[in-house]
Order: structure tokens, then sequence, then C-alpha cells
């Protein structure tokens, strides 16, 4: 039962109670209309009718009432049944007191016929005509069409009798009640029709849901190879179709990225650890002679450092990514100059020869003046560690329209196309050598690319001929200002 009910009260059967409800609702509106109106103006001429056919037969009656003509007149009697058979309408025609003194039912002749005191008083009230149903004192069996007029003396214009056009309503009445069968019929049918095309339109909107629901439980248990197979589609399931799938490639990449790192730190802390471990024993059995001591002690300091500074530069990428940027204007060119005096030690150390060319007027730009010198300054370190010793360091500004270009340039090795795209990710190094590289750990750049994200600026990188250059948008002040 619970799960019937759960069944019910899916998205399918809500857009189909809702359809047949609309359509029903829809049908009975239009069949009441339909018959209130119909039925309305069907009796309206049907009465009006009996009306103009009841004034012809006591137009005809006058002189007979009149001159007090008895009901066995056989010319009036010919009169009221030529009337009445052109028609399906008889006729009764009355004195004052209501008796009937001719009809042109067969049924009623021979009979005594009195109209109900009602419908005398109503006639006799003044009125034009009378209309209703009525039995007529159950002289019928089912009520009838009644339309009576008073027939009226020609020179004092007082009624002398009236006339009664009776009409049958099963006639009618059974129009109606086939109307409503045919409109039943084809509202059955019309209901059938909205749920097919409900069943169809739901399903093709639904089935694409329910892969959803499976492929986000499959996300949810790890799986990320799950796709969505609606994606040719042009409304709105398959755009969600296709941001699904493009959700899911991104948690492929996310969770490929999260089992790199893992493995990636694992093996950087990992050698540092083992270095230290190893000669930290070596020195407590005694493997290690006294006189050795000294050297791998500091080897076990330099190595402890290295961890250090490991742990450090993710702790800074961990503050670079949760932490609020503070945009200011600041003088750009100032910047690059305290990044090359940082670096100057290590510039010093490979010989390098320094090009730059910083405008000497302030250049203001848009954006963390601490974090895009980190990033200027990554550069720099980069750029100094793979450059050929006595070569050319190169940095450089240009403005170009609302952006200024920083560039950083270097001489070494040729950096092969297909690596380029691997700079920025974490721990990635050139030369593929994960306890080696300069003392590197493969941030640095992947560090550059978080900030520069962060201002939605954009990084190009070429390598050609052994020159390789980093260029790096950023934002220019609104307005530019002369003074420091």
């Amino acid at each position: 039962m619970e799960k019937l009910k759960n069944k019910f009260q899916g998205l399918y059967w809500h857009q189909f109670i809702l359809t047949a409800g609309m359509v029903m609702l829809t049908l009975m509106l239009l069949g009441v209309s339909f018959y209130a109106l119909s039925y309305s103006y069907s009796v309206t001429e049907k009465r009006n009718e009996m009306r103009a056919k009841a004034d012809l037969v006591a137009s005809m009656s006058v002189s007979y009432l009149e001159q007090g003509i008895a009901a066995q007149d056989d010319n009036l009697r010919s009169l009221a049944g030529v009337a009445a058979s052109i028609s399906d309408v008889n006729f009764l025609i009355c004195n004052i007191n209501g008796n009937v003194l001719l009809t042109s039912d067969k049924e009623l002749v021979g009979q005594v016929v009195n109209v109900p005191e009602a419908i005398v008083a109503k006639i006799e009230s003044g009125d034009q005509f009378y209309k209703g149903k009525s039995n007529l004192g159950n002289i019928y069996a089912q009520k009838q069409f009644i339309v009576g007029v008073p027939v009226k003396d020609t020179v004092t214009g007082e009624m002398i009798g009236m006339v009664l056009a009776v009409a049958d309503t099963t006639e009618l009445t059974e129009m109606w009640r086939s109307f409503i069968a045919l409109f039943f019929v084809t509202a059955v049918t019309v209901l059938l029709i909205a749920f097919v095309a409900s069943s169809v339109t739901t399903m093709r909107q639904i089935q694409p849901i329910r892969e959803m629901v499976q492929a986000t439980r499959a996300y949810a248990a790890g799986n990320f190879d799950v796709r969505m197979r609606d994606v040719g589609r042009s409304d709105e399931i398959g755009e969600l179709a296709m941001s699904f799938n493009a959700m899911a490639d991104s948690l492929t990449e996310t969770e490929r990225q999260r089992r790199d790192f893992i493995a990636n730190i694992s093996h950087e802390l990992k050698t540092p650890m083992t270095s230290i471990a190893g000669y930290t024993d070596g020195i407590l059995d005694g493997t290690i002679q006294p006189e050795n001591e000294r050297h791998y002690l500091q080897i076990i300091s330099d190595e402890s450092r290295r961890l250090s500074r490991l742990v450090r530069r993710m702790l800074d990428i961990s503050q670079i990514q949760s932490q609020e940027m503070k945009k200011t204007e600041f003088d750009i060119c100032e910047s690059m100059r305290l990044s090359l005096l940082s670096m100057e030690q290590k510039i010093n150390d490979r010989s390098l020869d320094v090009e730059a060319d910083i405008p000497e007027d302030s250049v203001f730009v848009e954006g963390d003046n601490v974090l895009i010198t980190q990033v200027i300054y990554n550069l720099l370190e980069n750029a100094t560690k793979f450059a050929l010793p006595k070569s050319t360091l190169y940095l450089g500004l240009a403005v170009n329209g609302e952006k200024a270009l920083v560039t950083v340039r270097n001489q070494g090795q040729t950096i092969p196309a297909e690596e380029i795209p691997l700079l920025f990710e974490r721990f990635h190094k050139s030369d593929k050598s994960r306890s080696e590289d300069k003392d590197g750990y493969g941030l640095g750049l992947y560090v550059v690319k978080t900030i520069l994200a962060q201002h939605k600026e954009q990084i190009t990188v070429t390598s050609e001929n052994g020159v390789t250059s980093f260029s790096f948008t950023i934002q220019m002040a609104h307005q530019p200002r002369s003074d420091k």
C-alpha cells in the first residue's frame, strides 16, 4: 500500500492528474455553457412559435366566441385542426372560465377538460400571455409546454376566452439526453487522448530526471563514469543533461587531481622524512661514525627546513584560496621593483643579467597588492631557477587599453608544447624528478594561477628556441594618478 501511495505521488501522476483535471474542467464549463445557452434558446424559440400559432388561432376564434358558438361547431374545429396539423402543437380553445370548448388533441376529444385556475388567473391578470410547464391538472401524464393567450372582444376589448397551445417536451428532452450522452462520450475520448499525450510527454520529461537521480546516487558512491544520454535535445532537459555531464567531467577531474595531490604530497613528504629518519637512526645506533655526524646532522637540518617550507607553502595556498581579496589601486611598477630587489641574491648566484623594462612613471592598477606582488615574485623565482647561467632575465610592463601586461622572460631549455598546459598544476615539475628539481615543489606556478583566477585575469606561456615567456594581465585603475 505504501509503495502504491508513493507511486501515485510521483511527478508523472501529478502531471496527469493536473492535465486530466484541466481538460475535464474545460469540457464541463463548455458543456454547461453550451447546454444552458442552447436549451434556453431552443425553449424560447419553441414558445415564440407556440405563441404565434396561438395568436393565430385566437384571432380565428373571436367571432365564434362572440356569437357563443358551441364546441360542436365543425368550422372552428376544422380551423384548429389545420393549425395543429402544420406543427406538433395542439390547441385548447376555452371560455373565460377555463372550460375547454374545443381541442385539436384527439386524445382529449369527448372529455370534460378544465384549465387550472392558476393559469386562468394568470391570463386574466392582464399579461399578454402565459408560458410555463404543466400537466393541466393531471390531464397529461407528463408536463407539457404551455403557452396561453387571451381572446378579446373586438369592440370592448374585454377577454371573452383563451387559447392554450400545448406541445410535448419529450422530443426536446430526448435531444438533450442525446447531447449529454454525446458530451460524455466526447469527454471520455478527449481524456483518453490527454492520457496518452500526457503519458508520452511526461515520460519523455521524467526519464532523464530518473537517470539524473541514478547518476547522482552513483556520484555519491564515488562512481563518476555515469553520463546522461539526452544531450542532443534542444530544450531545457537537453541543456540540463549537458550541464550534468559537464559537472560529472568536473567531478572526475577534481577526483583525479585529488588523487594526484595525495600521491604527490605523499612523495614529497616521504623523501625528506625518510632521510631524516634514516640518518637519525644511523647516528643513534652508531652506524654513522662520530666524525661524520656533523655532516649528516646538516643534511637532517636541511631536510627539516625543506619539509617546513613545503608545509608553509601548502598553508599559503590554502590561505590564498580561502581569504577575500582586498582590491585597491596600487602602483604595479613599484611592486615589480620590490620583487626584483627580493630576488637580487638568487639572480646574482646565477650571474644573470637583468633587463628591466619598467616605466619611470607610476602605473596604477586594481587588485590585491600583496597577492599580485607574490605573482611577480613567483614568476621571477621560476625564471631565475631555470635560466641558463650568465643569461638575461627580462621583466617588463606594457599598457594595452584597460589592461596592463606584465612579462617575465628567461633563456634556458625549451618547454615542450604538450607540457605547457601542465605547468600550473600542483607538484608539476618540468624535469619529472620529484626528488630534485632544484629544491622546488611544483607549487609556485600553481599559486600564480590561483591568484590570477581570483582576479579573473589571464596568463599565457610561450617557449621557443630556448626563450620562455610568462605574461599576465591586470586591470588598469579607472582614475590613474601621477602621484604615489
